[in-house]
């Protein structure tokens, strides 16, 4: 297990059942960057991992 495992996990079992738009998410992913820059690139390929998980081979 990785060490994010545990965060994973966490958000799986407190915000599990719960549905969210992608707008929503977007705007929690840019409050994270903004309170820690530091993870900018971490977020940013998260986030176009996220957008391109549609077996869209083309997106590179």
């Amino acid at each position: 297990m990785y060490f994010t495992d545990r965060g994973i996990e966490e958000l799986e079992d407190r915000r599990g059942d719960e549905e969210v738009s992608f707008g929503y998410l977007a705007d929690r992913l840019r409050a994270f960057v903004d309170e820690n820059p530091r993870f900018e690139d971490a977020v940013e390929r998260l986030a176009t991992y996220l957008a391109r998980d549609d077996g869209d081979e083309d997106a590179d």
